[in-house]
C-alpha cells in the first residue's frame, strides 16, 4: 500500500478563504467571506431539485421572500421543511458575481 504524506492546511498551496455554508437542522450559517461577497442584510433562498442545489442571494426587505440575516445565521427551517432538504454540515458555496449569488451543491 503506497503512503500518502500528508501537508497542513496552513501550508497548503491553494489556502485562500473560500466562501463556506453550514447547514444545520433549521438554519444557514454563512462564514464571513460569504457574508463579504453578498453585502446584504435580506437574502432569498431558492432551490433546484434536479440538481440538488440551493442558491443564495440578496433582496430586498420588502421582497415577499426575504429572510433577514441575524448576525451570521438565516432562519431556514421552512425552507428545508418546504424542499425536504435534510442534508447538514459544511459546504464550500460558489459565487457567480454576474448573479450576485452563492450556489451550494448538495
Amino acid at each position: 500500500m503506497p503512503f500518502e504524506v500528508y501537508v497542513p492546511k496552513s501550508k497548503q498551496a491553494d489556502n485562500k478563504p473560500r466562501p463556506i455554508v453550514k447547514l444545520s437542522k433549521t438554519s444557514i450559517v454563512l462564514n464571513k467571506i460569504s457574508r463579504q461577497k453578498l453585502k446584504a442584510t435580506h437574502l432569498e433562498l431558492a432551490f433546484d431539485p434536479e440538481k440538488r442545489m440551493i442558491r443564495i442571494r440578496p433582496t430586498k426587505a420588502e421582497n415577499e421572500a426575504a429572510l433577514e440575516i441575524r448576525k451570521t445565521k438565516v432562519c431556514a427551517k421552512g425552507f428545508f421543511s418546504n424542499f425536504g432538504i435534510d442534508k447538514q454540515g459544511k459546504f464550500e458555496a460558489r459565487y457567480d458575481e454576474q448573479e450576485n449569488a452563492l450556489y451550494v451543491e448538495l
